[in-house]
This record gives structure tokens, sequence and C-alpha cells, in this order.
């Protein structure tokens, strides 16, 4: 599938990839199963070949990264304002999301830095850094720089490894495999530590 994908891509010409490098990179910040790390290593093998240019392609694919990014940003933020805090969902306990609203303005800067490196939680980050109220400026900036480092690391391994996307794409699926599993651990011992402090308080 990775090779007919690279095949399909190499028949496009120059700008229509450039654009489907921003469109897959904007929507998997909407849509986490979507492939755009595999289709940046693509254009890195394209590079490779002297068939795409180095600073179009990073400028393209983190242009994707960041809008989809501030995209999530921005439904966190109306979201939070028009629905969570209007006390219009019920069920929802205002003051639990207002602890963990607080956590993350302490800690969300630094998930946001990370947050293109660690896959299967981009969505999630940069829609809770919205509910936060994080400062749109500082995220931006943050957001960029973490985007442009992870697609530059992409990029060259399509370089470096060539034609062989296959072996990157196995490399960068344990890669996930790993940072969801230690990332479900760690929110577990969270949630434990929350549930025995709760207890003790009561």
């Amino acid at each position: 599938m990775i090779e007919e994908l690279l095949a399909h891509l190499s028949g496009l010409t120059p700008i229509v990839i450039y654009v489907l490098l921003f469109t897959f990179a904007y929507i998997e910040n909407l849509f986490p199963p979507s492939p755009s790390d595999i289709v940046i290593v693509i254009g890195g093998t394209l590079i490779g070949t002297n068939y795409l240019h180095f600073v179009p392609t990073l400028i393209f694919a983190t242009g994707g990264s960041i809008a989809g990014f501030l995209t999530a940003f921005g439904i966190g933020w109306l979201l939070d304002k028009k629905l969570i805090h209007s006390g219009k969902l019920k069920f929802i306990n205002i003051q639990t999301i207002e602890k963990a609203e607080a956590a993350f303005r302490k800690w969300g800067y630094y998930l946001i830095i990370a947050n293109r490196f660690l896959p299967g939680t981009r969505a999630v980050i940069s829609f809770f850094g919205g509910m936060s109220r994080l400062d749109v400026h500082k995220t931006m900036f943050l957001s960029s720089i973490s985007s442009l480092l992870w697609n530059i690391v992409l990029i060259y391994l399509g370089i470096l490894f060539g034609k062989n996307v296959a072996l990157v794409d196995k490399y960068l699926n344990t890669y996930s495999n790993i940072v969801i599993t230690l990332t479900a651990i760690v929110i577990l011992l969270l949630v434990i530590n929350y549930f025995i402090k709760r207890k003790k308080s009561n």
C-alpha cells in the first residue's frame, strides 16, 4: 500500500503534491487516523529524487500542521465557552473541568512544544489547549516550532531511506505504539493518584 501511494504521488505534479502535503497535515490534527506523517516522509523521498524541493515541502507540510492545530484549538476554545461552561450539559461537573483546565494551563505549554512528537494525542492536546484558554500567540509559536522540527525529521527520513518508505512506516508505527502506551500509563497513574487523594480528603 505504501509503495502504491509513493507511485501515485510520483505521478502528480509538484504543486499538487505540495497541496496534498498541506491537506493531509491539516486533516491529521482533526482526524488522527490520517496518514500525514508517512505522506510527508514520501515528500522527503521525492526530494531525494529531485522531484520536489526541500523548502516548499517543509513550508506546506508545516503550514498544514499549524493550521490544523489552530483549528482544533479554536474548536476547543469555542466549545468550552458556549457549551461546557454554559451549564447546558448537566452531566458535566464544572469543578472537575476547571481543575483539569487549571492543570493544563500549568503544564500545557510543555505539551504544546512536544505535541508533534506525541502521535495519537495531537488532536487532544490542541483541543484542550483551546479549552484551557492558553495564550494564542505563545501557543501558535510553540506549535509552529514543534511542527517544524517534526516535519524536518520526517523529511530527512524520507531522503535517507529513499523508496524504502515501508520500513520508515514500520518504525513510525512502533514509535506511535510506544508513545500511546506510555501516555495511557501516565494517564492511568494520574487517575489513580486523583482518586487516592480524593479518598484521603474525604
